[in-house]
Formats: C-alpha cells, structure tokens, sequence
C-alpha cells in the first residue's frame, strides 16, 4: 500500500464529498432551519424572553450569516473525518466486497455504512428541528444517538467478522444475525424523551431533506473515492497506473 496516495485519496475525497454536502444542506436544508427558528423567535416575542426590535433582527440576521457562512467549511471538515473511516474500512474490506470495480466496491461499502450507521439510527432518532425538544434534553439526546450510531457500527463489524469465517452457502447466517442483532437493539433502545409540538409539515420536511443531504454526502464520496482509487491504484507496490 501507498501510504502517502492513500491519505491524500482518502483526504481529497472526505473534503471533497463534505464540501458538496455543505452545499447540499443550504440549498435543502436551511429553508427549513429559517422557518423553524422564525416560529422560535415568535415563541421568544410571546413569552416576553426577547422583544421584536430592530436592534434584536440586527444581532439575529448577523448570526445567520454566520451560520451559514460557516456551513461549507463544516461540510469539508466532517467529510474529511468520515472520509477517513471510509477509506480504513475500504482498505480493510476491498477484498471481500463484490467482485468487479474499485466504484461498484466503493458504492457497496458506501450503501452499507449510509444503512448501519446513519439509516438505521435516524429510524430510532430522527432528526428533528430547533423548534422540536427541550434544551435540557440535548445531552441525554445526544448520547442515545451517538450510543446507537456505535451499537450499530460495532455490531456491523461484530457480524462481518462471522461473514468471513462462514462457508458461502452460511453466510446469509451473519446478515440475518445482524438484522436480528440491531431489531432487538432498536426495541431496547430507550425512545426521544421530547415531544413533536412543531408543525408536522415542518418536521416531516425537515426530516426529509436532512436524508437527502446526508445521502449525497454519501453518494459524492463513493464516486469520488472509487473514482481516485481506480485511477491512481495506491494498492499496488509499482509506479504503473493499472486499468
């Protein structure tokens, strides 16, 4: 293995599919981030916490943009720490995804950790606007997630361990195992302790687009990723660029 090709593949395709993710959240994401602060705001005027004055719109707007303009950067910055995983993980299993390309093996494993790791938590946890749960809660929220992101994770790796040391004809055993694994884990797995009071038309749209978002992340770093690995070969011990 090419140790310095490898980084530099796993670095620009993390960057790279983060930054498009980035810009995938403000196109889709933050309309509905505006509206669901709008209708927190109106709640602040009504209980008196804030007051509706051009000074508090001036501070507001500026904090926006701020947000905003930092989206991008955050993009590239998560996608780089999530492109170094992948391509771990890539390195690791590239011999025993399906046979065929560096992209349909990318694709493969990029299915899988947007299934285990995002999917199957934002089911139990879905996520949800600013107007939706109490600020005493985030912690505890915050840590249930992230618990059943790792719960999922393991236990994908957990089964994948049994995958290869199974026969083909058994090997179904660990996809069913994990299957039977996670359902468990998933009933187990205490409930968010808030209540939806936001619109629905909101959550549920909210909810909608942030699946969206998160899949072309996951979309642009199979592509980009299996696309660099095929074409520069950082597995190979020559300097000779294989087709």
């Amino acid at each position: 293995m090419k140790t310095i090709l490898f980084l530099a593949i796993v670095l620009v395709s993390g960057a790279l599919a983060g930054t498009i993710h980035g810009v995938a959240n403000l196109a889709i994401v933050e309309p509905y981030l505006d509206e669901a602060i709008g209708i927190e705001n109106q709640n602040l005027f009504a209980s008196g916490e804030e007051e509706d004055t051009p000074a508090f719109w001036v501070e507001y707007d500026a904090y926006r943009d701020w947000q905003k303009g930092g989206q991008v950067l955050a993009g590239a910055m998560l996608g780089t720490s999530m492109g170094a995983l992948f391509g771990i993980v890539y390195a690791l299993s590239r011999n025993v995804l399906p046979k065929g390309s560096d992209l349909k093996k990318s694709f493969t494993l990029a299915g899988v950790m947007w299934f285990t790791i995002y999917i199957i938590p934002f089911l139990k946890y879905p996520a949800n606007p600013p107007t939706v749960g109490d600020a005493e809660t985030v912690v505890l929220r915050a840590i249930l997630y992230l618990v059943f992101i790792a719960i999922s994770g393991f236990g994908v790796v957990g089964f994948y361990q049994l995958y290869k040391r199974l026969q083909s004809k058994s090997k179904i055993l660990s996809i069913v195992g994990y299957a039977v694994f996670i359902g468990i884990v998933f009933v187990l797995m205490p409930a968010n302790p808030d209540e939806v009071t936001a619109p629905m038309d909101l959550v549920n749209g909210f909810r909608a687009m942030s699946v969206v978002a998160v899949s072309v992340f996951w979309v642009s770093i199979a592509i980009i990723f299996g696309g660099l690995w095929h074409k520069l070969r950082p597995d190979t011990e020559n300097s000779e660029i294989q087709n």
